[in-house]
């Protein structure tokens, strides 16, 4: 007696997918041996490295973002590589600006950090435009004179944030507009409490190209402002911060009184 051996139905239909497969150059879900996948930690292109990190608050461009615009030569020449390298590593204390080296507890390696500040300069800045120009320094560590820098901004700034920094308005009425809601106001207290001295210095002393406000040179007709002005006005700016902290605290704070506690009963006091 003879044992037929019985082939399934499904073989064939297994073999012949299989040798489809077989002659398949993609498979979902399967990376191709030439695909190059770098690490994120390896990824040195300018363009890639500022659309991830810088753009969201700097713009996509250099220009039309929320905080101080990198597309500006003027702010490039005062602030130079060192500077924008150690703001981009370390960030910047009572500002937004976060910390982007790793060693800082950002995301980025040294040479990634190198390479957004290199190109930066590279994409924006125009050295020539500077090379013969006397530049302010970037930072001042000497204390402004208030006084002095109310006068300074009187001359300099006050044709367009108005006499006492919450923007020119229309005078009619007598009461002024709410601080905060003045278009080009500089004392409102939303922003001062998101820059702190150095970069209101930065700002006097190079512009802002989106709201077309210029750098420290066109101010005032013939001549440029001073160091000392520029610490100066940043001085009379920084103490409308200093005002309005104190202005939140109660004039006089609620005292809170001790909670009462209620000695406990012992066994011969309840009988």
């Amino acid at each position: 007696m003879t044992t037929r051996l019985r082939t399934p139905r499904a073989l064939p239909a297994v073999g012949a997918i299989l040798l489809v497969c077989a002659g398949c150059t993609h498979v979902p879900g399967v990376p191709s041996a030439s695909a190059d996948v770098a690490r994120p930690d390896k990824q040195l292109d300018f363009h890639v490295l500022y659309k991830q990190n810088c753009s969201g608050c700097h713009g996509d461009n250099g220009r039309g973002g929320a905080a101080i615009p990198l597309n500006n030569p003027a702010y490039l020449a005062i602030a130079g590589g060192d500077n924008l390298r150690t703001v981009t590593a370390k960030g910047m204390r009572s500002t937004m600006m976060p910390a982007f080296a790793a060693s800082s507890g950002g995301m980025l390696t040294e040479q990634q950090v190198d390479a957004v500040v290199q190109g930066i300069l590279r994409e924006w800045s125009r050295p020539s435009d500077f090379s013969h120009v006397a530049l302010p320094p970037y930072s001042d560590p000497t204390p402004g004179n208030p006084t002095n820098g109310q006068i300074a901004y009187s001359t300099a700034c006050a044709r367009c944030h108005g006499t006492d920094g919450i923007g020119v308005h229309s005078s009619a009425g007598n009461a002024p507009p709410p601080q905060d809601s003045t278009p080009n106001s500089i004392v409102d207290t939303s922003y001062l409490a998101l820059v702190n001295d150095q970069s209101l210095r930065s700002l006097v002393v190079a512009g802002h190209p989106d709201a077309n406000a210029p750098d420290w040179r066109s101010y005032i007709s013939g001549r440029a402002l001073t160091s000392q002005e520029i610490t100066d006005i940043v001085a009379w700016l920084a103490q409308h911060r200093a005002q309005q902290s104190i202005s939140i605290q109660p004039e006089n704070p609620p005292s809170v009184a001790a909670p009462s506690i209620r000695p406990r009963r012992t066994d011969d006091q309840r009988q």
